[in-house]
């Protein structure tokens, strides 16, 4: 069954919509990323993005716990859900220290005395614009660095130290001095203005990474706060997060191409 543009797919091409919906809620994301290149009317049926199809998916996929608490609470689709843990801090690429909890979204960091610890996302970008939002739900300790990382950065150290921004292949804002960090140095205050208020404990940023521009930039709440960093590599960036405090907790969510306005 071969991928095409053309208006059908002999028979299958002329199912009815509730058939293929019930077809395709037997299947997983990536069958379902295929299935929807192989005509346009399996297209049409997978565009709508609160279709059953995607309902029963998220509901297979997703814990009980990310589906009703408020976590998701800025993705009103079930499709956009599903790409939001595609897209979650990785159990695998991550310090020894911290463990992702069952939500699938929040980083954990274990009371580990004189360690820096991190993570990175499941998925880096090479290209396009992205936006992610960040939230400290426990006490940042001395550091707490958001930002963005290759995969070449160290994401555990001894000691407590800005891990994200310590070296050049990571950028970071360290939320508890309101500096931007990298290459082990501190290139400014963020936000730049007189006074910037510090981070409050749940309070959500958003983080824009523009791959076309080269750009990291940040938002807390509707305000955009401006660009951090210019002149990125042409690399592939993922987003990041280091933490010191113990039993802090860090929840990442991807939203996707980020709006403008």
């Amino acid at each position: 069954m071969g991928a095409g543009g053309g208006g059908g797919a002999g028979v299958a091409g002329r199912l009815p919509v509730r058939a293929l919906e019930h077809v395709f809620s037997y299947l997983e994301l990536p069958d379902l990323m295929r299935c929807a290149l192989v005509c346009w009317h399996w297209n049409s049926c997978l565009s709508d993005e609160n279709s059953e199809v995607w309902r029963a998916l998220c509901v297979r996929t997703l814990s009980e716990e990310a589906l009703r608490s408020d976590i998701l609470c800025n993705l009103p689709t079930y499709k956009g859900k599903l790409k939001a843990f595609q897209h979650a801090l990785s159990s695998h690429d991550c310090s020894r220290n911290v463990y992702v909890k069952k939500n699938g979204f929040t980083l954990h960091r274990n009371p580990i005395a004189q360690s820096t610890d991190g993570a990175r996302g499941k998925i880096g970008f090479t290209e396009g614009r992205h936006a992610w939002e960040i939230w400290w739900e426990g006490p940042l300790g001395t550091v707490a660095v958001i930002g963005i990382a290759t995969k070449r950065a160290p994401m555990q150290c001894q000691g407590y130290v800005a891990l994200l921004g310590s070296d050049d292949q990571s950028w970071g804002w360290n939320l508890v001095d309101n500096n931007l960090l990298h290459n082990g140095e501190v290139s400014g205050n963020f936000p730049q203005c007189n006074n910037a208020p510090k981070y409050q404990i749940g309070e959500r940023i958003r983080v824009i990474l523009d791959m076309e521009d080269k750009t990291l930039a940040f938002e807390r709440g509707f305000e955009f706060l401006g660009v951090a960093f210019r002149g990125l590599p042409k690399a592939c960036l993922f987003p990041a997060v280091s933490a010191v405090y113990g039993n802090t907790e860090v929840t990442m969510v991807y939203l996707g191409k980020p709006l403008d306005g």
